[in-house]
């Protein structure tokens, strides 16, 4: 049975932190690949178009053998949910052993998620600790240990482990907020993703 790890998110840019979480899980687990999917339309966020995260999303990846980018979210309309995305790919990889790759603040929300008793145990879960609060890795696994006795609770039973990345504090909104202030973003997001949003105008209030 193949092991393949679903990295899903907004994208909203992708920056070297997603890179790093999505490496760390190749080599914990170890993973044959990891399906990046970009969400069409996230339920809680506002982003820029699908395109153009889609695209930064190909840049960012395109050199890495074990990478691939899905676009099993434009086959369906209306609000992007977990359970339809596993789903979709589900069908089209058969025997196939699935991980969920999240960050803490996410996974903090999965007892309230669309249909999130039937996801919590369709998958394992790889989780990202919080980086830029100041949490412990101690206080991550804390949190993850409340979530998975909330679902008990439930009668649902998960499987997850923290990621062992390095603490490299970069999140979307921060290259979000420096391309607003006009400020550089290199070295944060790969250099073909900054081009694209330099040439894009993208975050500074211009973007197409």
């Amino acid at each position: 049975m193949q092991q393949i790890g679903i990295f899903g998110g907004t994208f909203d840019p992708i920056h070297w932190g997603h890179l790093l979480v999505a490496q760390t899980a190749l080599n914990q687990v170890p993973l044959e690949k990891v399906i990046w999917v970009p969400s069409l339309n996230p339920p809680h966020k506002k982003a820029v178009l699908f395109e153009h995260r889609w695209e930064m999303l190909k840049l960012a990846t395109r050199d890495h053998p074990r990478f691939t980018v899905s676009l099993v979210e434009t086959k369906r309309s209306g609000t992007s949910y977990a359970i339809n995305t596993l789903m979709d790919l589900s069908s089209c990889y058969a025997n196939t052993h699935w991980y969920s790759i999240v960050g803490l603040d996410t996974f903090k929300t999965l007892p309230r998620w669309y249909r999130g008793h039937e996801v919590a145990h369709m998958c394992d879960w790889l989780i990202a600790p919080r980086l830029l609060g100041g949490e412990t890795i101690a206080q991550s696994e804390l949190i993850c240990k409340q979530v998975e006795q909330q679902l008990t609770e439930r009668s649902l039973t998960i499987r997850w482990q923290l990621l062992n990345i390095p603490l490299v504090g970069i999140s979307s909104s921060l290259v979000r907020k420096l391309c607003r202030d006009r400020q550089s973003i290199r070295y944060l997001v790969p250099e073909s993703v900054r081009h694209y949003i330099t040439t894009h105008s993208l975050y500074s209030g211009k973007s197409e």
